[in-house]
C-alpha cells in the first residue's frame, strides 16, 4: 500500500462530497466556495445548470479517487492505470500552476478562489505526484 496514493485518493474524494454539498446546501456553499456569483443566482432560482456542472465535477473527481486508490492496492485494478494516474496528476498540477494568472483577472470568481484553489491543486497534484513515482515499478 501507498500512503500518499492513499492520500491522493482521500482528497479526491473529499472534494467530490464537497462538490456534492454544493448542490444540496445551494447558494450559499456555492458562494463560500467561489464557484462564482452566477452559479450561486442560477442555484437560488432552481436552475439545473449548477447541479448538472458540479454533479459532472464530482464524478470526475470520484473516478480520480478510485484511481489513486487502486494505484495504492487498496481496491480493484482499474484500467489504464499509468495513463490515468499520470494524466490526473499533470490535470492537478496544471490547473494549479494556472489558476495564479486569473488572480488579477478573476472572471467572475474572486481573486482569493484562483489563490486558494490553484494552492489545493497544487498539493493535490504534488501528492499523486510522489506516490506515483514510489509506487510505478508496482502498476
Amino acid at each position: 500500500m501507498n500512503v500518499f496514493l492513499i492520500v491522493a485518493g482521500a482528497l479526491s474524494a473529499v472534494a467530490a462530497i464537497l462538490h456534492l454539498g454544493c448542490i444540496y446546501f445551494g447558494a450559499p456553499w456555492y458562494r463560500f466556495f467561489g464557484a462564482g456569483e452566477q452559479m450561486a443566482l442560477l442555484s437560488e432560482q432552481g436552475s439545473i445548470q449548477p447541479t448538472l456542472v458540479t454533479t459532472g465535477i464530482a464524478l470526475v473527481l470520484s473516478i480520480w479517487s478510485m484511481y489513486a486508490f487502486s494505484a495504492a492496492g487498496i481496491i480493484f485494478k482499474l484500467p489504464l492505470i499509468r495513463l490515468a494516474l499520470i494524466l490526473i496528476t499533470i490535470i492537478y498540477l496544471a490547473r494549479g500552476a494556472v489558476g495564479f494568472f486569473f488572480i488579477s483577472s478573476p472572471m467572475g470568481r474572486s481573486p482569493e478562489f484562483w489563490v486558494w484553489s490553484s494552492i489545493i491543486c497544487l498539493v493535490f497534484g504534488i501528492v499523486h505526484l510522489i506516490g506515483l513515482k514510489q509506487q510505478w515499478a508496482n502498476l
